[in-house]
C-alpha cells in the first residue's frame, strides 16, 4: 500500500508535495468534493487526495488535535503581531471597515 502523508518540518504534508495535510483536511471539512480539492491543488492527483483523506480519517483524533494546536499558535502569533504593530493593524481594521462586503 502506498503512503500518502509524511511528517516533516513539524507538519504533515501530502507525500512528495508542498501541499499541507491541513489544506486538504480543511477543504474536506468545508464540504469540498475530492474533485474540487484537486482543482484547488493542481499539484495533487485524485489518488493523493483520497490517500490524504484516508490518513486523516484513520488518525482523526490526533490530526484534529494537531489542527487545534495550529489554530492556537496562529491566534497567539496574530495577537503578538497586533501588540507589536498597533498602528499597522489600526490601518488594516479601518480599511476593512471601509470595504463593502459582498452580498
Amino acid at each position: 500500500m502506498s503512503e500518502y502523508v509524511e511528517h516533516r518540518n513539524g507538519g504533515y504534508y501530502v507525500l512528495g508535495t508542498r501541499v499541507s495535510l491541513d489544506s486538504v483536511v480543511y477543504a474536506f471539512l468545508r464540504g469540498e468534493s475530492s474533485d474540487g480539492i484537486v482543482e484547488s491543488f493542481p499539484a495533487l492527483s485524485l489518488e493523493q487526495v483520497f490517500g490524504a483523506l484516508a490518513f486523516y480519517l484513520a488518525h482523526r483524533e490526533s490530526i484534529d488535535c494537531y489542527l487545534q494546536e495550529g489554530k492556537a499558535e496562529f491566534a497567539r502569533l496574530r495577537d503578538e503581531a497586533r501588540r507589536k504593530h498597533p498602528q499597522l493593524y489600526a490601518k488594516l481594521d479601518a480599511a476593512r471597515e471601509r470595504t463593502p462586503t459582498p452580498s
